[in-house]
């Protein structure tokens, strides 16, 4: 991500926001533009969102988003994570900006990994509706759940090749292979150290 400098107002960004294609993230003042994403990215965001489809198609409560809708709190931030939900009825008059997700995701890349598995998942925590949030690798079959306890505290639970991963938060397990289908298998192949053993 590649910071704007000048400090600008929530509304200021909102109105940028609205008079551009390109999409830019903010957080307190400051404005990123997106990198593009590979293919393999793309790939792997479209996976997750099918599976979440098939969960919650016939739902009349839980509505999810990919990379083009906003996440925001107050006026702290306003990011564009790769997929979410909301369950919440407030998230419904706003068609840009969601306020009240309980599911996020975030696939992650070489620029943006250390931020996402940082500072943002501190701003999202701030979301009092937020129980998982997942950040799933493009370079092996790995996923990151952290998870909201009836503690109030966080957990980390990590999904490898050949689990099954279990989203409390959507009531939904599916088989962590299933995330990086379509992928070329060389791509996986050349980050999993097993490969080399």
């Amino acid at each position: 991500m590649i910071a704007v400098p000048n400090s600008i107002s929530p509304k200021e960004y909102l109105d940028i926001e609205r008079q551009t294609p390109i999409r830019h993230e903010y957080r307190r003042g400051l404005v990123y533009a997106m990198a593009g994403d590979t293919d393999n990215h793309d790939r792997i965001a479209q996976n997750l969102l099918y599976l979440i489809n098939v969960k919650l198609r016939d739902s009349l409560d839980g509505r999810f988003y990919s990379g083009n809708v906003k996440v925001n709190y107050q006026d702290e931030f306003y990011y564009y994570p790769d997929a979410f939900v909301t369950c919440d009825s407030r998230d419904r008059g706003d068609r840009y900006v969601k306020r009240y997700p309980k599911f996020i995701a975030e696939v992650l890349s070489p620029s943006t990994q250390t931020f996402d598995l940082g500072e943002k998942f501190t701003d999202y925590q701030k979301i009092e509706t937020l129980e998982e949030y997942i950040l799933i690798s493009q370079e092996t079959q790995r996923v990151e759940c952290r998870r909201l306890t009836s503690a109030n505290t966080w957990e980390t639970e990590v999904y490898g090749e050949g689990d099954r991963m279990v989203l409390k938060s959507l009531a939904l397990e599916f088989a962590i292979g299933e995330l990086y289908l379509g992928m070329d298998p060389w791509i996986l192949l050349r980050f999993n150290k097993n490969f080399y053993a």
